[in-house]
């Protein structure tokens, strides 16, 4: 066979280069006569593709075996050579789908090709899993087997990949199939990539076949352990997948007793989803739940409690009696018990289901020497302060805050290296939950507060704050607004009354039997008798007493841009009850006034209906009102109170409603899934 010189080192390859179009048609014909003849007439740079692909890998891609077997032959360099994305052309092969005799002699003859990583990290194998070139992988698994456990830049392995392909691939059984065991180094010495379990893909997809044949094929691949998601207890506790629970703690039971990266049991884990049927299965493969204590010294319960599980606490509390009073006091490493962790996080549910089990000890204080109704106020009084404050005041506190933690000088870096601290993270810095925190803080004040005697009470010593300058100009310019449309109103009422008055004292009433005659009957009738004579003059008396307290209001007001700004709170307060108080009066005289239109009608029931909730609602003013005329100070107490009665039945509403749609309407999580696989099948 003649012999081409080919110069394939001749110059360094450009990426930019285009190879000869008559080159790929004949290689794609496999004409290796007419290859000879055009490859010898060109340049190095002419010999690559734009991807940086070589002659071989050309020929590989397209199947045509003659001009890759000489090419092997004459250019054994060529077999190794990677392309611009690190691609051998035995990843080529398995894109391609192509497996033929010269592609198995290539690998034997270099087995190093299969396990060269492309810019991806996969390896020959990665591609044939992923294209499902299966003739290709099982030759592959079989050469080398260690490759299928090797991960790729995303952490998987062909054996991962393949169980992401679902149960009824083929390649899965054969990989499973194969002999050797999971590597713990390669052969050059380097530690195998920590990846993704091929348990935990299984898993994920909830598929219980897959972990049975993983089971029997490779029992060993149930320990793996991911180094984020734990082993496959914990992930399968953090999906809530029950049926895969079941079944690793009837294989995999030492599952149960490792811990994770951060620390917690697979039992924490289904606690923090709310999975009350794992935790049951849990609870029946290790009945001594006491014993499961995270790095922080918390059990189940606690970390049900942090994270308002209120389904898994009732779960819980429901247990015999021996096992919850194992659980219901105890304090981690900050003397927390779990009314305290569900207190400080605002978790009301939990919070509410703890404090109301006669068995809770509320009077237990922690580290700090607090107890749980002490965290509820504690964390209510910052949840108003940052309520309170505007969005440019949050967002200089938090710069100021990354600005003392977050960038330490170099000497705080060595100190946290040598102790072991870490940087906070921009999570830590957070807003409260405000509605959860105040909720809380009214669960506790009714069922956990310190008892107090009627004179602490009524000698509370809590004081208003003074508002800013900024909102007290605000106050003063809404409130002379409503001052001015009170005092326009009654104006306008005192004009229009009088004419009545005068129309009925004139005599003359005209009999045209239309709309407005009809109206004015009805009022001259009810003028002309001594109780509509007196309505219309509480009417006006009425009128004109709101009419002259808004304008007072309104002079007060104004008056305050002259005086020192000390006295504006005070002029505020003054006027915003004469401001209430006219109000208030003009309420008033309209039930006069609906008296007077009503009272020369025949409608005695319609009549009636308006009396009765017109003085309903006047009775609701007269309470508000009252409210409005005591001082800020004063108020403020008396809000203070009051809202712990809001919160609560506003809570009670919410917590009832929310139960009877989980127990009559929505289904579990697990059976929801169950479902939606049923109805894809």
């Amino acid at each position: 066979m003649e012999i081409v010189q080919i110069n394939i080192d001749e110059e360094p390859h450009e990426p930019n280069g285009m190879m000869d179009p008559s080159l790929y048609e004949f290689v794609k014909l496999d004409s290796i006569v007419s290859f000879k003849s055009c490859v010898q007439k060109r340049s190095a740079k002419e010999l690559h593709t734009p991807a940086g692909n070589s002659l071989l890998h050309v020929a590989v891609s397209y199947g045509s075996d003659n001009i890759t077997s000489y090419l092997a032959e004459e250019f054994p360099s060529l077999i190794t050579t990677q392309n611009s994305q690190k691609d051998t052309i035995l990843h080529l092969a398995a894109r391609e789908g192509k497996y033929s005799d010269i592609i198995k002699s290539l690998v034997e003859s270099n087995p190093c090709l299969m396990r060269k990583q492309n810019t991806k990290g996969n390896t020959p194998l990665h591609d044939a899993v992923i294209k499902g070139n299966r003739d290709l992988a099982i030759f592959l698994a079989s050469k080398d087997p260690e490759v299928a456990y090797y991960n790729n830049k995303n952490g998987r392995s062909p054996l991962y990949l393949a169980v992401e392909k679902g149960s009824k691939n083929e390649i899965l059984d054969d990989l499973l199939k194969l002999g050797a065991s999971i590597p713990i180094k390669r052969e050059d010495g380097d530690a195998l990539p920590k990846g993704k379990s091929p348990v935990h893909a299984a898993i994920e997809q909830r598929d219980k076949d897959i972990l049975v044949r993983i089971e029997k094929a490779k029992p060993e691949l149930l320990c793996l352990t991911d180094e984020e998601l734990g082993n496959s207890l914990h992930y399968a506790s953090s999906i809530g997948f029950l049926e895969g629970v079941q079944f690793l703690l009837n294989k995999f039971l030492n599952g149960a007793y490792e811990r994770n990266s951060e620390g917690n049991y697979p039992i924490h884990i289904a606690c923090q989803n709310d999975s009350v049927d794992v935790v049951k299965e849990f609870l029946k493969s290790t009945p001594f739940p006491k014993e499961f204590l995270n790095y922080k010294g918390q059990n189940i319960l606690h970390v049900a409690a942090e994270n308002g599980k209120d389904r898994v606490v009732r779960y819980i509390l429901r247990q015999e009696e021996s096992l919850v009073l194992s659980l219901l006091n105890e304090m981690d490493e900050d003397g927390n018990t779990p009314l305290h962790m569900a207190t400080h996080r605002g978790q009301s549910m939990a919070a509410f289901v703890l404090v109301r089990d006669k068995r809770v000890d509320n009077s237990i204080v922690n580290n700090e020497n607090l107890t749980p109704y002490d965290i509820a106020e504690q964390q209510s009084k910052i949840a108003v302060e940052q309520y309170e404050k505007t969005d440019e005041m949050l967002a200089e506190d938090r710069k100021l805050f990354y600005s003392k933690n977050t960038t330490p000088s170099k000497e705080k870096e060595v100190e946290s290296k040598k102790h072991g601290t870490r940087k906070p993270s921009t999570k830590e810095y957070k807003l409260l939950d405000y509605y959860g925190a105040m909720t809380t803080s009214s669960i506790l004040y009714f069922n956990a507060r310190p008892p107090k005697s009627i004179y602490e009470r009524l000698t509370s010593t809590d004081q208003g704050k003074t508002p800013r300058k900024q909102e007290t100009k605000s106050r003063i310019e809404h409130l002379l607004v409503v001052a001015v449309l009170v005092a326009g109103v009654t104006f306008s009422g005192a004009i229009q009354m009088p004419q009545l008055r005068s129309k009925n004292n004139s005599g003359k009433h005209p009999r045209e039997f239309n709309s407005t005659a009809t109206a004015t009957g009805r009022y001259s009738t009810a003028l002309d008798s001594p109780t509509g004579s007196s309505l219309l003059d509480g009417y006006l008396c009425l009128d004109v007493w709101a009419l002259n307290t808004s304008v007072v209001a309104a002079i007060i007001l104004l008056w305050t841009n002259l005086n020192d700004v000390k006295f504006a709170p005070f002029a505020v307060w003054f006027s915003s009850l004469m401001v209430g108080g006219s109000i208030y009066m003009m309420c008033l005289s309209f039930f006069f006034a609906v008296s007077i239109a009503l009272g020369g009608s025949n409608y005695g029931v319609f009549a009636i209906i308006v009396i009765v909730v017109g003085v309903a609602f006047f009775l609701a003013q007269t309470l508000l009102y009252f409210q409005w005329i005591l001082p800020p100070s004063v108020n403020q107490i008396i809000e203070g109170k009051v809202s712990h009665y809001i919160y609560y039945a506003s809570f009670f509403l919410l917590f009832y409603n929310w139960r009877c749609l989980m127990t009559y309407s929505l289904p579990q999580p697990h059976k929801l899934c169950g479902l939606l696989r049923k109805s894809n099948n």
